[in-house]
């Protein structure tokens, strides 16, 4: 293969529209993704090609393709997200819902068990619940153009995080990729270090970050000292008042009576 043409585990910056019924579903492009959403904001897409982090037969399509061209691809729906399955179409009590102060309507698209579901319909204390993709069994057009192949290592790594993780952490590029934060991301490191190996030909590290406690700043120092100078003055002046009452208690002891 060409070294101008892409192959697997080659890193590049794809531009796309997809395209399902005829109509747009997902793309970075601005123009295109304002016909989907106009508040939507486009986002530049760095992928590994061959690791499955676009559609599997997007991703296959990919491969042996010049850089600066546009091209256009069919999808089945195998090659897609896959056909509709009766099993994801589920039961579920009402009460569960209203257990979580939701009130489900056909229609109606929300998250249950970390997947995306649909409201078939709500038929007594029963909810009828789609668990397919809502792209299951539909065949779907891409047009896309690979802007360049990514070479900066940077770029690489905070693609990955992008794509696994769905943040960029804390990190440093060495021998390994040195990852910093709290005990809990130390899962998420260790379930992903042979991806990362496997693409970057480095391993991840994880250095857990103590929280750090919080330091007193100089305005809450002044404050206090404040505080503390205007409890001293009210000291005083309720010693100065003390000493007052007593001097005119004595004086009233030892004035002389007139008859």
């Amino acid at each position: 293969m060409s070294d101008h043409l892409i192959k697997k585990n080659d890193f590049i910056e794809l531009l796309y529209t997809g395209y399902a019924n005829g109509e747009i579903f997902d793309s970075n492009i601005e123009h295109d993704l304002k016909l989907i959403n106009p508040d939507s904001k486009a986002k530049k897409l760095i992928i590994a090609v061959g690791q499955d982090m676009v559609v599997k037969g997007f991703d296959k399509a990919l491969e042996g393709k010049e850089i600066g061209k546009e091209y256009e691809i069919s999808l089945s729906p195998k090659d897609a997200f896959g056909e509709r399955k009766r099993e994801m179409i589920r039961t579920i009590p009402l009460k569960a819902f209203r257990e979580k102060n939701v009130n489900p309507q056909p229609g109606m698209v929300l998250t249950l068990d970390n997947m995306m579901a649909k409201i078939i319909a709500v038929s007594g204390a029963r909810v009828i619940t789609d668990f397919n993709n809502p792209l299951a069994g539909k065949e779907l057009k891409y047009k896309f153009t690979i802007v360049r192949k990514v070479e900066d290592e940077k770029e690489k790594v905070e693609a990955l995080f992008d794509v696994f993780f769905s943040f960029i952490p804390d990190y440093k590029i060495a021998e390994k990729i040195t990852i910093h934060g709290t005990k809990m991301l130390e899962y998420i490191v260790k379930a992903y270090n042979p991806k990362f190996k496997e693409i970057l030909g480095k391993e991840l590290d994880f250095v857990e970050k103590k929280e750090e406690k919080k330091e007193e700043t100089p305005k809450e120092h002044k404050h206090e000292k404040e505080e503390l100078k205007k409890e001293h003055v009210h000291e005083k002046e309720a010693e100065k008042k003390e000493e007052i009452k007593k001097e005119h208690v004595h004086e009233k002891e030892s004035a002389t009576p007139i008859s």
